[in-house]
């Protein structure tokens, strides 16, 4: 199943969730939005979203700030370990 960049949302299992569970204040108490994002059809779509938004607060796609902050980092250090091996 394919969504564009807007489509997506309206399959989440978020849609009709309190948005406050999402926006936790430490990473310890993101238990309930990420046990929301594990059923969701659309949790990949979602990720990508806040990953190529730089989405700087939240829990999307199952990832909290930090989570997000260290997929990023190992992106970056995949591109330029192929770049240097290139």
């Amino acid at each position: 199943m394919r969504f564009d960049e807007t489509d997506w949302r309206e399959e989440a299992a978020c849609r009709e969730a309190d948005t406050a569970v999402f926006f936790p204040a430490t990473d310890e108490e993101a238990a309930a939005a990420k046990a929301i994002c594990a059923v969701c059809p659309v949790r990949e779509p979602c990720l990508l979203f806040a990953l190529s938004n730089r989405e700087e607060q939240g829990v999307w796609g199952g990832l909290t700030e930090a989570e997000r902050r260290r997929v990023r980092r190992r992106r970056a250090e995949a591109i330029r370990a192929s770049r240097s091996a290139a």
